[in-house]
């Protein structure tokens, strides 16, 4: 598509489509055609999430009070390498032959936006990391140890129902929030020149317009994101670029 359509101006206000219910699985499907187009530069960027998450991992494994942190940083890293994923599938729109390092380049002239965009999700992640931490320093007065002693002693022992509640319910606004902004934000950056408050107002109102096909939509990235967590993060090698060539789809269907 031609960078100078109006479509792509940044000074039309976007126009926000409704969608049925059900529409994320053609999201889904769409996504699997886009990763099976170029399978070699999206599998790429779903390695380096699977090698970020191990990192994480083996860090905070043995210290459960980096457990959270490294959780934080993961969640809020994941959105900004999967721009990379949308840059391909922008880039097979306009009939070019997607790489791995053409779509590292082409985020340069995105790079302020990006930029910004992770600043916005790293201060909503410590702001959620330092209530965590709040939270558990006054109600868990024990060493923390590992993370799979810390589990057994606080999440599964009964002994902390309201901070583990707490917590949940905590983790929840945040990755709510966190959709919210970047359900279509991200690719929207990458697709117009815009700057990153015009993105998440977007975003946010695409979600509000079309709740029940974008809360389908936020199930199935936790069910798959899930499922790769049974398989040791090994699944987000094919699961990151699905989503994220699918979050590509949703964007260009929802936002005229």
């Amino acid at each position: 598509m031609n960078e100078h359509d109006p479509e792509t101006s940044a000074s039309r206000r976007p126009i926000i489509r409704r969608v049925p219910a059900l529409r994320p699985l053609h999201w889904l499907r769409e996504g699997w055609r886009d990763l099976l187009s170029h399978p070699g530069p999206s599998l790429v960027y779903g390695m380096i999430v699977t090698l970020g998450g191990w990192l994480a991992l083996s860090l905070a494994l043995p210290h459960a009070e980096f457990f959270s942190s490294a959780l934080v940083g993961f969640v809020m890293v994941t959105p900004l390498i999967a721009s990379g994923v949308y840059e391909l599938s922008r880039q097979r729109e306009q009939g070019l032959r997607p790489t791995f390092m053409g779509s590292v380049r082409a985020l340069r002239r995105n790079a302020s936006s990006i930029a910004d965009f992770g600043v916005a999700l790293l201060l909503i992640g410590i702001l959620w990391e330092r209530v965590v931490a709040v939270m558990f320093a006054l109600s868990y007065g024990g060493d923390m140890g590992s993370v799979k002693d810390f589990m057994a002693e606080v999440l599964f022992s009964g002994k902390y129902v309201g901070v583990v509640l707490a917590w949940l319910l905590s983790g929840a606004v945040m990755a709510s929030v966190i959709f919210a902004a970047t359900a279509v934000g991200m690719p929207m950056v990458i697709h117009r020149d815009c700057d990153v408050v015009t993105a998440m107002i977007t975003s946010v109102k695409a979600v509000l317009a079309n709740l029940p096909a974008m809360t389908v939509w936020a199930g199935l990235i936790v069910g798959l994101s899930l499922l790769s967590m049974f398989t040791l993060l090994v699944g987000l090698v094919v699961v990151m670029p699905l989503l994220g060539h699918a979050t590509w789809c949703a964007y260009r269907d929802v936002v005229e």
